[in-house]
């Protein structure tokens, strides 16, 4: 009977890895593209870890699962929230294999944190798994009990780096310390997979794609992807395993930092208020000059103890206040649209709103740059998702798909509406990668483009389990055998309990770079 093991390489992409293919850097790599099939990957909109990786898990558009990006914007109600794993309602690929018999792990995948039970283990990671500002999270972000602290003693876990890499200029124990955590990714995933006996496991390598947001293609994310080639080999020996490789989108470098909330006050859709946060950063403080020089006397640790958390949330960024504060900074009864990051738009439903949408959909497609327009497309949120949640409250009015290169930023009261890159040297693109190989797959050599969405029943199919009716994705002709896909009753969800673990994510979100 054979497994799998899936690893996740967040915002890879075939752009940036075929040159070091080409030139001999990633000699597993290249090995395993001859054997296997391969493509590019569409990503759903917007191209960034909230939805995406649960658009693979859960082979769903966000329209069935209620989560569009890290915030939930409710305009009607005046709030701001940051998602988190308990807010994506859907059964994932996981679930389906348990529900046959297959037992299952999933190692530092974002969206899931708060871990849930599964028949396997879950390790929470990415950018949603911590404890509060500039602090990793130090328990409870495993499933079963025990498990974290067995990681902890046998591999000396981590769920983030330490220090954290926060800008472009750090290239020294702060990338050393995400190469540590790579390996050990990968370590602990295929040492769960032999002592759990499991027939699937999923690992994330998130940092990788923080690397790239930071360094692009230089000598940081290089190594990484050495670490990584390492690894391919090491599986692709291992007997009667599949190897699959896949990503939440892919990345290219910025050329162009697009403010849109800035745009919006500018051409009349936002009406502003002054605020504390507004008049520190006129005067220089903002909080990249502040974790600047508290990691300079290594004071990062002490300041996030003794400061409290509203203290330090009125220190903005440099670009302007994000996620809740941006409510504090516009007059909201005089404002008709409001704008998260990378993508959604939500309009003010005190006003007309197919008349604002209108208009500014129409606006939006004329913003150009030396490059051309900065959208490849500006679209009615209902024409590119669908289904239960496509009228939640929270659900976005309007979806840009940003240019390759173009850094859709909400920053509001930075004053500028568009810039050069800024923090980051590459952006996420809407194009990832998918490879698969191994005895239930085919070697079909390079694919067609496929959609991230075909993922999950694709797995699905090659471990013999049925598919599930609601899912949107399509099996790829790449299953051993070519079998006639079985499909079945979704499995019913049950609302998570609801559990606040927004408050700390927010703020590694930001030191990031993610809400910057």
């Amino acid at each position: 009977m054979s497994r799998t093991v899936v690893v996740g390489l967040d915002g890879s992409n075939w752009d940036l890895l075929e040159p070091w293919i080409d030139g001999g850097d990633l000699p597993n790599l290249a090995a395993l593209r001859e054997k296997s099939a391969y493509a590019e990957t569409e990503s759903c909109l917007p191209p960034v870890t909230f939805p995406n990786w649960k658009c693979y898990s859960a082979g769903k558009n966000p329209g069935k699962f209620g989560v569009y990006w890290f915030e939930r914007v409710d305009l009607e109600a005046g709030t701001i929230e940051v998602a988190n794993g308990g807010d994506f309602e859907t059964p994932e690929l996981w679930d389906y294999l348990n529900d046959e018999g297959t037992r299952a792990g999933v190692v530092n995948m974002p969206t899931m944190y708060p871990p849930r039970e599964i028949d396997g283990p879950i390790v929470a990671g990415g950018p949603d798994a911590v404890e509060g500002e500039y602090r990793s999270i130090d328990g409870g972000y495993a499933t079963p009990e025990g498990l974290a602290e067995e990681l902890e003693e046998r591999f000396d876990y981590r769920v983030h780096p330490d220090p954290l890499l926060s800008s472009n200029e750090e290239t020294g124990a702060e990338v050393e310390a995400i190469l540590e955590l790579l390996d050990t990714r990968l370590e602990v995933a295929t040492t769960l997979l032999e002592e759990e006996d499991l027939g699937f496991v999923h690992v994330t390598l998130f940092y990788l794609n923080v690397l790239q947001h930071f360094f692009w293609n230089d000598e940081p994310t290089k190594r990484a992807y050495e670490i990584v080639d390492e690894w391919i080999g090491r599986i692709d020996a291992m007997a009667d395993t599949n190897l699959v490789l896949m990503s939440d989108h892919g990345c290219g470098p910025t050329t162009t930092e697009f403010y849109i909330n800035e745009w919006l006050a500018e051409n009349g859709y936002q009406a502003r208020e002054p605020t504390v946060d507004g008049t520190l950063g006129r005067i220089g403080l903002d909080r990249e000059n502040v974790l600047a020089l508290a990691k300079r006397v290594g004071a990062v640790d002490f300041l996030a103890s003794v400061v409290p958390d509203r203290i330090q949330k009125l220190v903005p960024q440099s670009d302007g206040l994000k996620r809740d504060r941006k409510l504090d900074a516009v007059e909201l009864d005089r404002t008709r649209a409001l704008a998260s990051g990378q993508g959604p738009i939500y309009l003010n439903p005190t006003f007309d709103r197919e008349a604002v949408r209108e208009e500014l959909i129409a606006d939006l497609e004329a913003v150009t740059d030396e490059h051309g327009p900065l959208f490849d497309g500006v679209h009615r949120a209902e024409d590119v998702y669908e289904g239960p949640f496509l009228d939640a409250p929270d659900a976005p009015d309007i979806v840009v798909d940003q240019r390759d290169g173009v850094h859709v930023n909400d920053g509001i009261g930075g004053g500028t509406v568009r810039s050069g890159p800024d923090r980051w040297r590459a952006e996420n693109t809407r194009n990832g990668l998918f490879l698969a190989s191994g005895p239930d797959f085919e070697a079909a050599g390079r694919l067609d483009r496929i959609s991230i969405l075909d993922m999950a029943p694709t797995l699905l199919t090659a471990a013999g389990c049925a598919v599930p009716s609601d899912m949107d994705g399509s099996v790829l002709p790449i299953v051993a055998g070519d079998p006639d896909p079985e499909i079945r009753e979704p499995i019913a969800w049950e609302r998570a309990s609801g559990e606040d673990v927004t408050a700390g994510v927010e703020d590694r979100l930001t030191q990031l770079g993610y809400m910057e």
